[in-house]
C-alpha cells in the first residue's frame, strides 16, 4: 500500500512539473557553466542548448541579444543550469530548470558516465540526464529556432493553388576535401560507433542520440553532430560562429 501511494505521489509530481514547463516558451542557457573553466568547454553549453531545442524550447545563450518579446518579460522563460556531482572516476551531471524567481521547477535524474575522456564522459552524462525530459508530457506546439532554420517549412498559398513546400536556405560553408571522398567504416563501440578509414585509422567517434539520424560526433578536437539529410551524412559544427558542414561517406 505504501509503495502504491509513493508511486502516485511521484506521478503527480511529474505531472505538475510538465504542466508548469508547458507554460514556458523560451529557455536561457549560460555560455559558461560554473563547474567548468572555459566558455562552452567540452561543448557542454552548445549541447545543452541543442537538447532544450529538441524538447521544444526556443533557446538562447545568456550572452545573446534577446528579441523584444523575450527581453521585456523575464518570466516567460526557464533558466537552465547544469551541475557536476562527479568524482575522479565518474562524471555525474544534473540539469536544473528555474523560473524568474530563482525557484527550481524541474531537476533531472543524475546522468552518469565512466568514460576516461572527459569530453566524452561529460557529453554522455549530459545526454543521460536529459533522458528525464522524455518522461514529461511536454507539448509539441512550440516552434523552436532549429525547426525554423533547419527543417522544411510549408508556405500557405491561395486556396486555388496547391500548397508548395519551400525549403529554408541555411547559410553554411560546405567543405570538400580529398579525405571526405573516402568511405569510412563504422565499428561499434559503447553507445555508438568509431568511423575508420582503410588504413585503418580512427577518423571520428559518434554517439547515439534519441534521434536515429543524428549522432553526437567528435573529430580530432572538434565536436559537433553527424546528421543524415539529403540522402547523405554530414558532420556539422560551429567555427567562429559559422556553421560548417562536411559531407562524410559512411558505411554502417
Amino acid at each position: 500500500m505504501k509503495k502504491y501511494i509513493l508511486l502516485v505521489l511521484v506521478l503527480i509530481s511529474i505531472s505538475g512539473f510538465s504542466q508548469s514547463l508547458n507554460d514556458y516558451k523560451y529557455a536561457i542557457v549560460p555560455a559558461k557553466f560554473s563547474f567548468l573553466k572555459e566558455k562552452d568547454q567540452y561543448r557542454m553549453n552548445m549541447l545543452t542548448k541543442m537538447f532544450m531545442e529538441k524538447y521544444g524550447f526556443i533557446t538562447y545563450f545568456d550572452t545573446d541579444i534577446l528579441p523584444a518579446e523575450v527581453a521585456e518579460n523575464s518570466c516567460n522563460r526557464v533558466y537552465v543550469d547544469v551541475q557536476s556531482n562527479g568524482g575522479f572516476f565518474t562524471s555525474k551531471i544534473v540539469v536544473t530548470l528555474k523560473d524568474c524567481r530563482n525557484a527550481v521547477i524541474f531537476t533531472s535524474a543524475e546522468g552518469k558516465s565512466r568514460e576516461k575522456d572527459l569530453q566524452i564522459s561529460f557529453n554522455q552524462a549530459l545526454r543521460e540526464a536529459f533522458n528525464s525530459f522524455d518522461n514529461l508530457d511536454l507539448k509539441s506546439n512550440r516552434t523552436t529556432k532549429s525547426e525554423t532554420t533547419i527543417t522544411e517549412q510549408v508556405q500557405p498559398m491561395p486556396e486555388s493553388k496547391p500548397i508548395v513546400p519551400q525549403a529554408v536556405v541555411i547559410k553554411e560553408e560546405v567543405k570538400s576535401t580529398a579525405s571526405e571522398s573516402k568511405i569510412l567504416f563504422a565499428q561499434p563501440i559503447e553507445n555508438g560507433f568509431q568511423l575508420i578509414d582503410s588504413t585503418p585509422k580512427v577518423i571520428m567517434k559518434i554517439y547515439k542520440t534519441s534521434i536515429p539520424i543524428c549522432f553526437m560526433a567528435i573529430k580530432d578536437s572538434v565536436q559537433g553532430v553527424l546528421i543524415f539529410r539529403e540522402n547523405h551524412w554530414f558532420f556539422e559544427y560551429l567555427s567562429n560562429s559559422k556553421l560548417i558542414s562536411e559531407k562524410v561517406e559512411v558505411k554502417f
